[in-house]
């Protein structure tokens, strides 16, 4: 597994259908170390942080491996990496392999993995396609936002590293399902709750999941 590039991008305006929107979806590659913080690399920052940012959403990793999918859907030049906001573009880092809780080395800094992303209607804006934050959705290829579990330095193409394997069986991708309006794998829901490091909000959403 491989860090291939860090991107990062400040807040800015953007005309969207007639408003003005705040966003820092058009992140870019830097060069160089770059210092993890507890919630954000340095030289990022979160527009709106009642939906990003935050200790369970510090950091976004996007599989390069998906963009041979992307490339039947979306213009090839364009996916270049931070092409889908992400922080780090990677390889070897799967959704259907990485579980919750598991936590990795990448340079000095170590990052567990907390959820999958849902997308908002920043990613039509980045792709000017609105249709996207749908097919974004519908492709069930979210990438997976870590918490920072030590600060430190990383770079592009330092190692990624499983260091700490979470006790958890459950995928990041298995939480993709559980999005589903009849998921009925209740011990997957069960081993997730028991989990003391799962976010307060998908602690909440499958609490009601498992009063319904």
């Amino acid at each position: 597994m491989q860090l291939l590039s860090l991107n990062v991008a400040l807040p800015q305006e953007v005309t969207w259908r007639g408003n003005t929107v705040r966003t820092s979806i058009f992140k870019q590659p830097i060069v160089g170390p770059v210092q993890l913080h507890a919630e954000h690399l340095a030289g990022d920052g979160q527009a709106d942080l009642r939906v990003h940012g935050g200790p369970d959403k510090a950091v976004y990793a996007y599989p390069q491996e998906h963009h041979t999918y992307w490339q039947q859907h979306l213009p090839a030049a364009q996916l270049a990496p931070g092409a889908f906001g992400e922080n780090l573009t990677t390889t070897g880092l799967l959704e259907t392999q990485v579980r919750v809780g598991d936590c990795f080395q990448i340079g000095t800094a170590v990052l567990m993995a907390v959820q999958p992303r849902r997308p908002c209607l920043k990613l039509g804006i980045r792709w000017q396609r609105p249709s996207l934050v749908r097919e974004f959705e519908e492709a069930q290829r979210p990438g997976i936002y870590f918490r920072v579990v030590q600060p430190g330095h990383l770079q592009a193409g330092d190692t990624i590293t499983l260091i700490e394997p979470s006790t958890c069986a459950v995928t990041i991708h298995d939480m993709v399902q559980m999005l589903a309006p009849a998921y009925a794998d209740l011990g997957k829901v069960r081993a997730l709750l028991a989990l003391p490091t799962l976010s307060p909000s998908w602690r909440e959403r499958l609490e009601r999941l498992l009063g319904q």
